[in-house]
């Protein structure tokens, strides 16, 4: 009897630590899952969830707020995830933040993380929709560091057939590398380059002196840029220069226009100069005028010795004579 009761306060002494260790672990999962806790339910539509599934983490700024709820399929091809979120948190998240997809560690399970939004934007509410960004695939990755590989593969491949070439002296760095004649004669190009500097800065320095010495006292740029006088009556020769220029071009012009009207037929001028024709009949009227006044001479002289003017000529050759 003794033996039975001792089995029996044994039994339940394991029962007892049995049930006490099961509601541990209840209440642990419990508060890893966030099951006991009060939150609410926030949404997002991804094209591919890439593995997530229920009861994954979600976290916010590097701490876990909540559990994925459910996986449903929405629309024709995409995937809508429902996540409990602790509601102490809910005046952090604004209604602009964004949800991705990423793994807990390098090759963790999946987890939903919540990043961004503005402070303009209103504090999210139960059963919001939240901005979803899709993750990098990895698939992808690994193909393009595949393909990435293959390229590093042929510029090895490449670049050692260049080595191996210029190492044999083919090609101008090659014969350069090898050839010491072709050698010497590019040390020589490079020291005649070096002269050429030398003398380049040389020069460079005479010009500095000689600009020096042109700004020294005395001289006429230090004049022009220092004596105020000196700008003054050069301004003023300028001025003149430009005013005796324009008098220059009017009187050019009116030369030009009284040449224009002594070459036209219209003027006076115009006429003795270039019309022939009045030039002969002007010529024929001094040939006429001319015979007219010696004919004129004749016949005063011989007025002389006509019977009403003698007596006249004699009086007036007798005064001239009583004169003299």
């Amino acid at each position: 009897m003794r033996n039975d009761n001792k089995k029996s306060v044994i039994v339940g002494i394991f029962v007892l630590i049995g049930i006490i260790i099961f509601i541990a672990g209840v209440l642990t999962m419990g508060g890893q899952q966030k099951k006991f806790v009060k939150s609410i339910r926030l949404k997002a539509v991804f094209d591919d969830v890439a593995g997530l599934q229920t009861g994954n983490n979600v976290w916010f700024s590097g701490v876990k707020i909540g559990t994925v709820r459910k996986i449903n399929f929405y629309g024709d091809f995409q995937v809508e995830i429902e996540m409990n979120v602790e509601n102490k948190v809910q005046d952090y998240i604004r209604k602009d933040s964004r949800a991705t997809i990423s793994s807990d560690g390098l090759i963790g399970n999946k987890i939903i993380v919540i990043y961004g939004g503005t402070t303009q934007a209103p504090r999210i509410e139960d059963g919001d929709r939240l901005i979803a960004v899709m993750p990098l695939d990895t698939d992808n990755m690994m193909a393009t560091l595949q393909e990435n590989n293959k390229n590093l593969v042929t510029i090895t491949e490449n670049l050692k057939v260049l080595t191996t070439k210029i190492a044999e002296g083919q090609g101008i760095v090659g014969a350069v590398m090898t050839d010491s004649l072709l050698e010497q004669n590019f040390k020589n190009i490079l020291e005649a380059l070096d002269r050429t500097a030398t003398r380049s800065s040389i020069v460079v320095n005479d010009i500095g002196k000689i600009t020096a010495n042109l700004y020294k006292e005395g001289t006429l740029i230090y004049d022009l840029t220092n004596d105020k006088e000196s700008y003054n009556n050069l301004k003023s020769a300028v001025v003149n220069f430009q005013e005796s220029s324009e008098n220059a071009k009017k009187i050019t012009e009116n030369l030009n226009s009284f040449t224009e009207k002594l070459n036209s037929e219209e003027s006076a001028a115009g006429v003795l100069l270039t019309d022939e024709q009045f030039a002969k009949d002007l010529k024929s009227v001094m040939a006429n005028t001319d015979s007219a006044t010696y004919n004129l001479n004749r016949g005063l002289e011989a007025l002389e010795y006509t019977w009403p003017f003698r007596k006249g000529f004699k009086r007036k050759a007798k005064a001239d004579a009583k004169d003299q």
